[in-house]
């Protein structure tokens, strides 16, 4: 466990390691829970689908693609939630695939059925 206070800043980083140089690391998804086992019931978004949810949340630059750094402020849930859980989904690309989901950013639109 790591302890905090609540609204203080949480740094938070991601490092993938490989001996490719071309990888780059997106945050795509985290979601916050009280339950260590459960992200579905109880749960906050601090972003979803590279949108960011939170107004808190932050994305730090970072000294190579293959590290991923943010940071958002600690909160509880309610009184009778002592401990949040964190899960972050996140996306290995190549650098410079401009067309992966690594470069797509927020993607918050719909997919509509193209049939009648």
């Amino acid at each position: 466990p790591y302890y905090v206070d609540l609204n203080q800043n949480l740094f938070l980083q991601a490092s993938l390691h490989s001996s490719d140089q071309n990888l780059v690391v997106f945050v795509d998804t985290c979601v916050a829970s009280p339950d260590p086992s459960d992200f579905r019931t109880v749960t906050y978004e601090l972003i979803k689908k590279g949108c960011v949810k939170d107004p808190t949340y932050f994305s730090h630059s970072s000294p190579r693609s293959s590290v991923a750094r943010f940071s958002f402020n600690a909160f509880s849930f309610a009184k009778q939630y002592p401990s949040v859980y964190l899960q972050c989904e996140l996306v290995v690309c190549r650098y410079r695939d401009y067309s992966s989901r690594c470069y797509q950013g927020c993607v918050s639109r719909l997919k509509r059925n193209s049939g009648p």
